[in-house]
C-alpha cells in the first residue's frame, strides 16, 4: 500500500517537526516510564492499594491485559510483520529515546498502554478515562521521540483495546 505507506511517513515527518524542549522533555520522560510496563505496573500498584477490592479487581485485569498484549504484540505480530523503525535524519539528544532493537509494528507501548486502560475501564469506568487519556499520551510519544511511525501506534492501540475488552468480558463472566 504505496499511499498508505507515504502518509504514515509524511505524518511522521511533521510531527518530528513539531514541539519544543519542554514538550520533547517531558514526552522522553513518558515514554521512558513505559518502558517495560513500568507505569502500568505503578498505577496497578496504586489501584490495588488505595481503590478497595474493585481497585485490586481493576489492577489484576488490567495487568493481566497487559500481559497478553504483550505477548501477542511481541512474540507475535514484531514476529510476522518485521517492520523497521524510521530511520532519524538528526540525533536531537533532547527529543529522542534510544531506538529499540525489536522491529516497529506495532507499537507495544501503544498496546500495552491502552489494554491496561481499557482493562481498568470495565471496573472503573472514570479511572479508564483518564488512563486512556494517558495511553494517548505514551502512543503519541512514540512518534514524537522518533521510535514510531502513527500507523504503528494506532493498530497497537487497537490490539491493546481488543485484548484489554477481551479480557475484562472474561474476568466479569468467570468471576461476577
Amino acid at each position: 500500500m504505496p499511499g498508505l505507506r507515504e502518509t504514515d511517513r509524511e505524518l511522521y515527518e511533521a510531527i518530528g517537526q513539531a514541539g519544543s524542549p519542554e514538550v520533547d522533555l517531558a514526552l522522553r520522560r513518558l515514554s521512558r516510564a513505559a518502558n517495560y510496563s513500568r507505569l502500568w505496573v505503578g498505577s496497578a500498584a496504586v489501584l490495588a492499594g488505595l481503590g478497595g477490592p474493585t481497585g485490586r479487581r481493576a489492577a489484576a485485569t488490567g495487568m493481566v491485559s497487559v500481559g497478553l498484549t504483550s505477548a501477542v504484540v511481541n512474540q507475535g505480530f514484531k514476529r510476522v510483520f518485521r517492520r523497521d523503525r524510521p530511520l532519524r535524519v538528526d540525533e536531537d539528544l533532547n527529543r529522542h529515546v534510544r531506538m529499540p532493537t525489536s522491529t516497529s509494528f506495532p507499537s507495544g507501548h501503544s498496546a500495552s498502554a491502552f489494554a491496561f486502560a481499557q482493562g481498568v475501564s470495565d471496573t472503573m469506568p472514570w479511572t479508564g478515562i483518564g488512563l486512556r487519556i494517558l495511553a494517548t499520551a505514551v502512543a503519541y510519544s512514540r512518534i514524537h521521540t522518533g521510535v514510531h511511525y502513527p500507523a504503528d501506534v494506532a493498530v497497537g492501540a487497537l490490539i491493546g483495546m481488543g485484548i484489554g475488552q477481551s479480557t475484562a468480558d472474561l474476568v466479569s463472566k468467570r468471576w461476577p
